[in-house]
């Protein structure tokens, strides 16, 4: 694409030897977009946006935060009581947290409803399921840093995960932990690890969104941009929607930070880190459930492998199998809109994936264990049976010959 021509001198000086206003022309007014992006196609900026807040405030945290064991939870507790706004700063980070996991899944379950995992957005989609797994890993390390009770028991559980791993597990496990139990070593490890993360997200973020501008965006009809009329540009018309996507996401994420801050946290991380007692009931954050509640429906051994050792290759491959998406859904047709059988197995693992956020909150006992290893079972079933079934078998809905077409009938109808 040819750059614009700028009059103004120092921008045009600028451009010819960095061509930043180029870029960023090129990826708003001159990138076209499919004419019919409903709101759902908000998430992906509202995304980064609290990406962005995480990283600010987090910066400012960092100022005050002093990863020691004995001084971790004071540091917080001095954070939020005289630090000049640091009790904003604080809230904000981490009610962010479960903003960024609530957009992200909203993101990635349209994706799965609209097809946006299908060629030629394989590699677009498997850059996304990295930013996921980024992601998880910068919120459970972040977890940790106040050290209340359940950020060290919190630690001490899933790190110890990686112990069932035969030979190199107990190795893994001393090196995260920098030493035989989750101590200092391993407060300072976290705290580095947690503050280097969202560089190689934002990394990573770039790539996807290099993707997203190689291929242009799905769109709800999944079928491609194939005459002018079917696009418009980015700006004005998609950033004036998503400036009041923003609004309204923050009218709701500060609806938390103000009037109910504490909301997405547990009690017992008020309380000081104390490894002589051990909490009644071990949770993780409410974002991690699901996969918590597929790592203990292993309650048996499988063949050769050991319970512990199949909790946690089936926690895993639960996020892993998303990568393998594209290629296990046969069908040709993208969007649910056409795909009458589909649409309503995608709300039946939907339904199912929050049933196990709640069996993820539970006790380990019965019935849930029981509930926990039925709800397991239909979630791999989704992905290894009832998708490749559903590629070669079901009779999708005739699409219509192009956005164009689709948007002007629509709008003729109404």
């Amino acid at each position: 694409m040819s750059s614009p021509e700028w009059k103004n001198p120092v921008i045009k000086w600028v451009d010819s030897r960095l061509p930043v206003f180029s870029l960023m022309h090129h990826s708003t007014a001159g990138y076209p977009t499919p004419r019919n992006l409903n709101y759902l196609w908000n998430f992906g900026s509202l995304a980064l946006t609290v990406l962005i807040v995480m990283v600010l405030t987090g910066f400012f945290l960092a100022m005050n935060y002093v990863p020691h064991v004995d001084l971790a939870f004071d540091s917080v507790e001095r954070i939020m009581r005289d630090v000049n706004y640091g009790w904003l700063i604080r809230y904000l980070h981490m009610n962010g947290a479960s903003m960024f996991f609530i957009v992200v899944y909203i993101h990635i379950f349209r994706g799965f409803y609209y097809g946006s995992y299908k060629g030629p957005r394989e590699i677009l989609w498997i850059l996304g399921v990295v930013i996921m797994l980024l992601m998880m890993g910068t919120a459970f390390m972040g977890y940790v840093l106040p050290w209340g009770q359940m950020s060290l028991w919190g630690a001490t559980v899933i790190t110890n995960l990686f112990s069932a791993f035969p030979i190199v597990g107990d190795y893994i496990v001393t090196l995260l932990w920098g030493g035989f139990s989750v101590d200092n070593p391993t407060l300072n490890r976290f705290y580095a690890i947690h503050y280097l993360l969202p560089f190689v997200l934002f990394a990573v973020v770039g790539l996807h969104l290099w993707a997203l501008h190689s291929v242009a965006s799905s769109n709800p009809l999944g079928i491609e941009m194939k005459k002018p009329e079917d696009s418009i540009p980015f700006h004005p018309y998609y950033t004036i929607k998503d400036l009041f996507g923003m609004g309204v996401f923050f009218i709701f994420f500060l609806y938390f930070v103000f009037w109910a801050p504490n909301f997405f946290g547990e009690p017992d991380n008020y309380l000081p880190a104390n490894p002589m007692v051990t909490p009644a009931h071990i949770v993780p954050e409410w974002y991690f459930l699901p996969y918590y509640a597929i790592l203990r429906a292993i309650t048996f051994d499988i063949f050769i492998i050991p319970a512990k050792l199949g909790g946690v290759i089936a926690m895993f491959a639960s996020i892993l199998v998303w990568v393998a998406l594209p290629w296990l859904d046969g069908s040709k047709i993208r969007s649910a809109k056409f795909r009458p059988i589909f649409k309503w197995f995608f709300w039946v693992l939907l339904a199912d994936f929050i049933f196990l956020g709640y069996l993820g909150k539970m006790p380990a006992e019965q019935p849930y264990v029981i509930m926990s290893q039925l709800a397991t079972v239909y979630y791999f079933a989704h992905f290894f049976v009832i998708l490749p079934l559903l590629g070669k078998f079901e009779k999708s809905v005739a699409l219509p010959e192009s956005i164009s077409a689709a948007v002007l009938k629509k709008t003729e109808d109404a």
